[in-house]
């Protein structure tokens, strides 16, 4: 039963194309300031120098990340966010090593965005379209946030199956001091990035 379900598992990840950065997880309102988190799903090293981001604009450069990010491990999560950076640091408790990139004042998410990520060529890398309205029955990320699962990163449009961050989660999930909730900059789905790494299948969206 047991290698039944991991066979399962990798069967899904190879029908998903491969990938470096992915959004793994995002919330559009929090008191502590609206994030998205881009982790490095590949094998290798990703340099995020004057990669950028954009909302429904869909414009490469729109807001671009200059060197704050640099060269971003296998495995590791940046934070993206409106807040300026030592607050949302301070607010989440996260540590000095986690990258993080902000305040975004002039693309904000609504309740019903997109999320564009763009290389540094302004090459898509990524993209994720939500929004409870627009898609019902998807999580709406107010003061919670949505990680996407490891199996469901080929998805560009959020999914139904798809759940709000609770504490203590499979994702580690904790509140803020605003109370929201969620993993910034934590590892996505520990059980599952283990399984990734260990058989070299770490997959993603990429365009």
């Amino acid at each position: 039963m047991r290698l039944s379900i991991v066979v399962g598992v990798l069967v899904a990840l190879v029908q998903v194309a491969a990938g470096d950065v992915v959004i793994s997880e995002w919330m559009y309102s929090g008191t502590d300031g609206e994030f998205v988190e881009f982790t490095n799903v590949g094998a290798t090293p990703v340099d995020m120098t004057n990669w950028s981001y954009s909302d429904t604009d869909a414009e490469p450069g729109d807001v671009s990340f200059f060197d704050v990010f640099g060269v971003v491990q296998p495995g590791e999560s940046v934070i993206f966010t409106e807040a300026e950076p030592a607050l949302f640091r301070a607010a989440w408790g996260l540590g000095a090593g986690v990258k993080i990139f902000g305040p975004n004042t002039d693309s904000n998410l609504g309740r019903n965005d997109q999320i564009n990520l763009y290389d540094a060529d302004g090459n898509l890398a990524d993209q994720l379209s939500y929004g409870d309205q627009d898609h019902p029955g998807t999580p709406r990320t107010q003061n919670r946030s949505c990680n996407i699962p490891g199996t469901d990163y080929g998805y560009d449009v959020a999914q139904t199956t798809w759940v709000l961050a609770s504490d203590g989660d499979e994702y580690g999930s904790w509140k803020s001091a605003g109370f929201d909730t969620g993993s910034p900059g934590q590892l996505p789905e520990p059980a599952t990035l283990a399984l990734l790494l260990a058989g070299g299948l770490l997959v993603g969206r990429r365009r």
